[in-house]
């Protein structure tokens, strides 16, 4: 039988984006855990020189590399980019902001972190959730809160984390980041199987919020059971 067939992920889009706005440092951005009845949304960001990248075609999506292999490649993803950041938006802040604004926060945590600041970005996806809103009224008049979002141009890839090696770098950044976070609270609420479900919506996690109740990690706005 057939093998599966991986797209080989390339430079392409990177370059292309810094030739349509002249600019030589090419922002990538993807996200893990949106989906999850528990723990952080995480966002990871990695920042390419256009100029000078040398390519790295054997990252991939993060979800169809091995834990072992996504853990090997985070010291070479951080030593190949310029700029790198892995950034989070915790349960409470989901409950609070709604997913896109949770979002939209993460990836600016995330983007603050890198060494270097993209002049354009690279978006996982088809919505673009990353740049700042235009302020309204209400928005003046609301108690001042964390700034986020980006000004810079931001082009959205569909697939991008299976195309795109600065996207693909970001997701398995964010994805092993989040991972250990989701070990670590496994050990302080063992009852939700956090080590093997890292927080989603499985059968069983679900069972266990139906016969435990939900803890402070657990985005409470959702439909958890």
């Amino acid at each position: 039988m057939a093998g599966r067939t991986v797209t080989v992920t390339t430079l392409e889009h990177e370059l292309a984006l810094a030739a349509a706005h002249q600019v030589r440092y090419i922002g990538a951005v993807d996200e893990v855990g949106r989906g999850a009845l528990a723990g952080p949304i995480s966002v990871g960001a990695t920042v390419l020189d256009t100029t000078a990248q040398v390519s790295f075609p054997e990252l991939r999506d993060s979800k169809l590399l091995s834990a072992a292999k996504r853990e090997r490649f985070v010291e070479e993803i951080r030593s190949w980019a310029v700029g790198y950041g892995v950034g989070h938006a915790s349960a409470q802040e989901v409950d609070d902001l709604g997913v896109t604004a949770a979002l939209r926060l993460a990836g600016t945590r995330a983007l603050a972190a890198c060494a270097v600041a993209p002049e354009a970005i690279l978006l996982d996806g088809s919505y673009d959730w990353l740049t700042t809103p235009e302020s309204n009224l209400l928005d003046l008049l609301a108690p001042p809160t964390e700034e986020s979002g980006v000004s810079v141009p931001v082009r959205t890839i569909i697939k991008g984390d299976m195309q795109c090696q600065g996207i693909a770098g970001a997701s398995i950044l964010a994805k092993v980041e989040r991972d250990a976070l989701m070990e670590c609270y496994a050990a302080e609420f063992p009852v939700y199987g956090w080590s093997e479900n890292k927080g989603y919506a499985t059968a069983s996690h679900r069972q266990a919020i139906a016969e435990h109740g939900a803890c402070h990690l657990h985005r409470r706005s959702w439909n958890l059971t």
